[in-house]
This record gives structure tokens, C-alpha cells and sequence, in this order.
């Protein structure tokens, strides 16, 4: 591509149109090759993007670990249980053995293990007494009790679970209670459950917002989504104990600023380097994860052996951060920014910027390589990227981020779009409550039956 540059350059006999068309078309080619090269292994594509993908085994730290169980781990298996629910004797037919003086020697047991779901009906009968003077006393219904028949809370909180986790769509939640069940619920009912559900988490939605600005680090992402046919951004602010997220019809400092969390914060943001994040005043924090991506980009497709050395560099000084706790001694921190500048400047003479046309009037800021702007952008963001080794709470990706909105993707995969706005903030409410739930050793299912119940786990009370 750049010899092609060079000798329309060189060529004199043809005309300023003709050459503005051919500059175009390398123009149009270069990006054309540049976006054909992006994979999952060099950019930020999901590895289902990938074309003819091959499955490969995952790497591990331990080459010649045998397949299978490990030595020392928990394993989870059939055990028998002391008190079965129900006992089947089976007796020997005597007709059927030799002649012979038997006596009883107790027996051999099996057990199997099943289960059995079925519509459960409670009926609650509150006794009315009549005075003398024929005044009518009632007994008082529990407080979850309020109409003459209604749902249960196991039932809202199997529906909203299967909905909002496993994210199975209405249709065919409707068809599982009515098949297996025997329940006949209407895909209305299905979603006055899930909004019942996220009005009952306004509270904690409060909650996790304060814990967040309170932190000492929080994962920020977000992902487009599709509302009936409309594209908007499902943003997230979280870390590893607490999950919010929110839907908003722009991706950058305006959505932010409505959910309120980073105008507030003074501590260390971790993201990809997305430019409306560093309008708020708090340390940053880039995701390395990103970075060796594109620098397996650079390594491959544009032959850069400084991205190699860097991208060489990041894993082995992740892999030291680790040995050692998750922060660097000072000393330490001095001599690896020193090779870190040192691999900065060999990458310089490698990959130069590009020269100003002594001919053509400045346009503001020239063009640059995928390569060089990459390196441009470790050049001026050192502090960003090797802060993961300077404060033990700081992760070196943002993986954290990015796991919490992947399901989100999933959803749109298996449901298709959400129908409406308020179906996109009911989904983020209640998502992000059950995998908070999930962070503080709460199961999703057993978090929906305290809130149906009325109730709310210990942890938010701490």
C-alpha cells in the first residue's frame, strides 16, 4: 500500500482529478483491509465475529495438567441422603430361591434422586366472629395476602428469574408453566411480575449507586442495544462486588452524567479508553486487555516488533504485579517505567509520525496509522496504563466491565429487542440486582423469593 502511495506520488502525466480519485480508492482500500484483518484476537469484535472460527483449548498455566478433576478440588456429586421422602421395600419372592432356612439380614439400599413440580394452592381462612350486637370480625390475612386469589411469591420469582437471568423470552415462559406446570400465565402477567419486581428494587438501586461513589474502583462500559428498532446504549458502573446498570439514548458524557455516579467520584476509573470518561475528575485506568489486542493488530498485520516487545511486556509485568500482590514495590515501579520509556523510544524510530506535506496548507491534525496512533496513545496515557501495578485495587483489564454487559448481548440474541424503554429499565434494575446477589454468595432464584416475600438480603443492611 505504501509503494502504490509512492508512485502515484511520483507519477507527473496525470491530472489533479484523476490523482484525487486514485488517492481516494487507497484511501478506501486501506480501511477496507484494515477491517477485514480485525478479529476477536486483535480488536475488540466478540469471538462469534470471527469468520470459519476454529475452537481452540483454552492455555494453561500448568502444560502438562491432566484432563479432568484436580487433585484437592471440591467436586459436587451424587450422595446419598439419611431421611429419603419416600421408601419402596423390596421383597424377595421365596417361591422363586432354593429350599432353604432363611433368616433376615437387613437390606441393600439405592436411591434416586428426582423431583416433581407441581401448582401448590394455599387457601387461607380467616374467622369471622359475629357480636351480639352483630358487628362482623375478621381475622387478618397475612400481609402479602391482598386479593381473593393471586399469585405466589416462588411463582413471580421463578418467572421474573427465567426472564431477567436466563433470559428466556415471554412465549416461551407461557409455555413452561402451562405444560409443566399446569399454570396458565398470560405474557401480561409475566411482565407485571418483572415490573413489580424492579419497583421493589428503587431502594437498592440507591444503594449500589452510593457503594459505587464510595469505592476505591469502578469498571465503567457500555454496548448498544435495540429498542423496537432503535439503537441506544446500555451503559454499566460497577466492580466486584456491586453491578448498576442503565439505558440512555446517547453513549457519552450526557448519559453519564444522568445516572449520577461519575460526577460524583474521586476514585480510579476502568475503562477502554472510551474520551467522554476523562471529562471526570478522578484517576483513570486503561484496560490492557484492549492493548493486547490491538497490539497483536500491529504485531501481525502491520509487522511492528515494538508492539511484540510491549505486548511481551504487559504479560510479564502483570504476571509480577500478581507474584507480588497486586502492587509493585517503589523501586520496582521506577525500573519498569524505564523500560517501559526505553521500549517507547525504539517504537518511535520504528513507527515515526507521519511527515507534513511542505505543499499543502495544514488541516489540522494529519492522518496516523492504526500503529501509531496506538503508540501514541501509550506515550501519552503512561500513568493510565501501568496504573494497575501502583494501587493494588486497580485491575489490569476491565474484563470486570465487560463480563457484567456480556449477558446483555445473549438477550438480545435469544429475545430479539426490548419492546419498549421501560422494558430496558426494568432489565437493567433487575439484572443488576441479581448479579450483586449473585457477587455476595446469593443465589438469583433464592435473591427473587426474599424480595417477592417482601423482604431484602442481609448484605444490603450492612
Amino acid at each position: 500500500m505504501d509503494e502504490a502511495k509512492k508512485l502515484l506520488e511520483m507519477e507527473k502525466n496525470i491530472s489533479p482529478a484523476l490523482r484525487s480519485v486514485f488517492s481516494l480508492l487507497l484511501v478506501f482500500i486501506e480501511a477496507l483491509i484494515i477491517r477485514l484483518g480485525l478479529n476477536s484476537t486483535n480488536s475488540s469484535k466478540s469471538p462469534s465475529s470471527d469468520p470459519n472460527r476454529k475452537k481452540q483449548s483454552k492455555k494453561s498455566d500448568e502444560p502438562n495438567r491432566k484432563p479432568g478433576g484436580q487433585e484437592g478440588r471440591i467436586g459436587t456429586q451424587l450422595r446419598p441422603v439419611s431421611d429419603p421422602d419416600v421408601v419402596e421395600v423390596l421383597k424377595l419372592d421365596k417361591r422363586k430361591l432354593p429350599k432353604d432356612d432363611y433368616t433376615d439380614a437387613g437390606f441393600e439400599s439405592r436411591q434416586v434422586i428426582d423431583f416433581d413440580v407441581s401448582v401448590c394452592v394455599t387457601e387461607y381462612q380467616a374467622q369471622v366472629l359475629l357480636g351480639s350486637n352483630g358487628k362482623r370480625f375478621v381475622a387478618s390475612f397475612p400481609e402479602h395476602v391482598k386479593r381473593p386469589i393471586q399469585y405466589g411469591p416462588k411463582t413471580k420469582a421463578t418467572s421474573v428469574y427465567m426472564s431477567q437471568f436466563q433470559l428466556i423470552p415471554y412465549e416461551r415462559i407461557v409455555d413452561y408453566f402451562k405444560q409443566q406446570i399446569g399454570l396458565p400465565i398470560s405474557p401480561g402477567t409475566l411482565f407485571n411480575f418483572n415490573k413489580g419486581a424492579y419497583d421493589a428494587l428503587k431502594n437498592f438501586e440507591k444503594i449500589t449507586k452510593s457503594k459505587l461513589v464510595e469505592s476505591e474502583c469502578i469498571n465503567v462500559d457500555e454496548t448498544g442495544i435495540n429498542i423496537n428498532g432503535k439503537r441506544l446504549w446500555l451503559h454499566t458502573v460497577c466492580n466486584d462486588k456491586w453491578t448498576h446498570f442503565y439505558s440512555h439514548a446517547k453513549r457519552g458524557k450526557e448519559a453519564m452524567d444522568e445516572i449520577g455516579i461519575l460526577p460524583d467520584y474521586k476514585g480510579t476509573v476502568c475503562h477502554d479508553h472510551w474520551k467522554p470518561y476523562f471529562k471526570y475528575n478522578c484517576k483513570h485506568a486503561l484496560c490492557n486487555a484492549h492493548h493486547l489486542r490491538e497490539l497483536e493488530w500491529s504485531k501481525k498485520e502491520d509487522k511492528q516488533q515494538w508492539a511484540a516487545d510491549m505486548q511481551e511486556f504487559l504479560i510479564k509485568l502483570n504476571r509480577q504485579v500478581e507474584e507480588t500482590g497486586g502492587e509493585l514495590p517503589k523501586a520496582e515501579q521506577c525500573k519498569v517505567r524505564k523500560t517501559y520509556k526505553s521500549l517507547l523510544k525504539k517504537a518511535e524510530i520504528e513507527c515515526p509520525p507521519p511527515d507534513n506535506p511542505k505543499d499543502e496548507p495544514k488541516r489540522g491534525r494529519i492522518k496516523r496509522s492504526k500503529s501509531r496512533n496506538l503508540l501514541e496513545r501509550f506515550i501519552d496515557y503512561e500513568n493510565e496504563v501501568l496504573r494497575f501495578m501502583t494501587h493494588v485495587h486497580v485491575p489490569f483489564t476491565n474484563n470486570q466491565g465487560e463480563n457484567d454487559l456480556r449477558m446483555t448481548k445473549v438477550q438480545q440474541k435469544i429475545s430479539g429487542c426490548f419492546r419498549s424503554r421501560e422494558g430496558a429499565l426494568i432489565f437493567c434494575r433487575v439484572r443488576a440486582y441479581l448479579i450483586t446477589c449473585r457477587k455476595h454468595g446469593v443465589p438469583p432464584n433464592e435473591a427473587l423469593k426474599i424480595l417477592f416475600n417482601g423482604k431484602t438480603p442481609d448484605f444490603l443492611h450492612l
